[in-house]
């Protein structure tokens, strides 16, 4: 239950909101394209991040040929499950935040850009579960359209307009403004624009997802 008694429930994005792998795929997409003659910069990963795999192979392709997205899956997700594996950490805000949230009754869902299988792999990896999770291959439109934040709200049973969004991208914040749900912006990056957010912290706390409700 949120602030007030009535029901609310928290959206967390996946990628860059509850983990640190953003850095991984970005050193996965380096390695993966850099065979086929392209080196990414900065600023390409700069202009990827939260948008869902077919989009971001598309960017990519449109600069060097690569093959087609179901092809280069495969090899995309050894190097990205591998670095996972390896480097993978968890933002101890996120994971706080979290604990408090259950701790207060509050339902939880992730909605993530990523494939199931990079999804699952990612949170069973961090010691995260959750009863709703929606990934990037399971929605006709992904961020910034609003559709995966809208199946998680439909799936937690609670009308969009009293489920709070955590997002740390552009993409994820302009969807769940599109899905007219309160957003919750975390910088995690400098470059990263968040300025359709109902609210922008440096940390994400329980407090300040629920102070939302209360605007």
């Amino acid at each position: 239950m949120g602030r007030g008694g009535a029901l609310t429930g928290v959206i967390f994005d996946c990628d860059g909101t509850l983990v640190d792998s953003e850095p991984l795929s970005g050193e996965t997409w380096r390695r993966v394209t850099q065979p086929f003659g392209y080196e990414i910069t900065d600023e390409d990963l700069a202009e990827v991040v939260g948008f869902p795999y077919v989009r971001t192979h598309a960017f990519f392709a449109s600069r060097v040929a690569l093959p087609a997205p179901e092809a280069l899956l495969p090899e995309l997700n050894r190097v990205l499950f591998a670095l996972i594996d390896e480097r993978l950490e968890v933002f101890a805000d996120a994971l706080e935040a979290v604990v408090e949230l259950r701790s207060l009754g509050v339902p939880i869902a992730v909605a993530s850009s990523s494939v199931r299988e990079r999804l699952d792999r990612t949170l069973s990896h961090a010691g995260l579960e959750f009863a709703v999770t929606i990934a990037g291959d399971e929605v006709e439109h992904g961020k910034p359209a609003p559709d995966m934040f809208l199946k998680a709200a439909a799936e937690l049973d609670i009308a969009p307009e009293r489920c709070v969004v955590v997002e740390d991208s552009a993409p994820g914040v302009a969807a769940g403004v599109a899905a007219r749900m309160p957003t919750l912006g975390v910088r995690r990056v400098d470059h990263a624009d968040l300025g359709g957010a109902d609210a922008v912290v440096e940390t994400i706390s329980a407090d300040a997802i629920l102070a939302l409700l209360t605007r």
